[in-house]
């Protein structure tokens, strides 16, 4: 299997094909090593997400901006480390905010302990990561601080809705480059740091993740609605379920704003309902399967991944620009 398998992408050297997967392997083994605890239960819950697998989204670009230096310094392995886990504590708690059933193909811990479990057990690998970060310095605490409140301020305008007279969807991407574009732009940020990259490399690679983070999650809002759960490891229309307006529902309402179309007006009824229901909740990703508005969320979350592509201009060729340059494609894929 090749380190970008699960992206489709290619690899076209042994030697930066076995550093990259070398690095991974460090951080799979960094990431069961912090998530152990002297209490079986604790060790059970927090490993749950992390042996349940995952691309590795988050560990991979750390690992390719840090060929931008030297990949082998000491502090690139535990720096990823750290943000995988910040991802996935906030898995955690996500799951239990959606009341979602299913994460990677596995239940939820939520579903499986029950909410306050999976609240604390997020709380833990939060703990867990902390104690990594400490270790890097306080610039790389700053970093992941500075992140970490992005992320949450992301999640928090996120639940409380645009304010008045704000776009919909701009306040929904002003949401994603905090929620999500925030902490894998930390991600390539601390690969380029940890190895020494200098800094105008360390800031193309930071403002290329921001780019590609909102663009991986419209491309999951697109997969929520698109795809099966064979496809996503989620339950299909799980946003779409707890009323999260993601981007194919915002640019519906905006045309049926707009326009006023019966149908499109009629769907929008549908979808303010109560979608607890089977029957409806089938019938409401049926419709909006083939309304134009999910093929305008496609051409956003295009637009973004090439916005990340062009932001790669001034480094040097390589295979890790390469590879950068190809998860553009692959996040675009998987919207397709």
């Amino acid at each position: 299997m090749t380190v970008v398998e699960p992206f489709g992408l290619s690899a076209r050297d042994q030697a930066f094909e076995a550093d990259v997967q070398a690095g991974l392997a460090a951080v799979e083994s960094g990431l069961l090593d912090a998530t152990k605890s002297s209490v079986p239960f604790i060790t059970e819950a927090a490993q749950h997400l992390v042996r349940a697998g995952g691309k590795r989204f988050r560990p991979l670009l750390a690992m390719l901006a840090a060929q931008f230096g030297d990949p082998d310094a000491p502090g690139v392995v535990p720096a990823a480390v750290v943000v995988e886990l910040t991802h996935l504590a906030t898995l955690y708690h996500d799951d239990v905010m959606d009341e979602a059933d299913v994460r990677r193909s596995v239940p939820s811990a939520n579903a499986r302990w029950g909410n306050s479990v999976a609240v604390l057990t997020g709380d833990f690998v939060f703990s867990r990561a902390s104690r990594i970060l400490a270790d890097l310095g306080p610039e790389a605490v700053r970093i992941q601080a500075e992140a970490f409140e992005r992320l949450v301020t992301g999640q928090i305008l996120e639940t409380a809705g645009p304010g008045e007279g704000v776009d919909p969807v701009e306040h929904y991407l002003e949401v994603l480059r905090g929620k999500t574009g925030s902490l894998v732009a930390v991600a390539c940020r601390f690969g380029a740091m940890m190895a020494g990259a200098d800094e105008s490399a360390v800031d193309i690679l930071t403002q290329y993740g921001e780019r590609l983070g909102v663009a991986f999650q419209l491309a999951d809002d697109v997969l929520d609605i698109a795809s099966d759960s064979h496809e996503s490891g989620k339950t299909p229309g799980t946003d779409l379920r707890e009323g999260i307006p993601t981007l194919p529902v915002l640019h519906l309402r905006a045309q049926a704003l707009a326009d006023g179309k019966p149908d499109d007006l009629e769907l929008v009824e549908l979808l303010d309902g109560d979608l607890s229901d089977d029957a409806r909740h089938a019938e409401a990703l049926r419709r909006l399967r083939a309304h134009p508005a999910l093929e305008q969320a496609r051409r956003d979350t295009v637009r973004y991944a090439e916005e990340a592509r062009a932001t790669l201009t001034p480094l040097p060729e390589g295979y890790a620009k390469s590879a950068l340059r190809e998860l553009c494609d692959a996040v675009v894929h998987r919207a397709g």
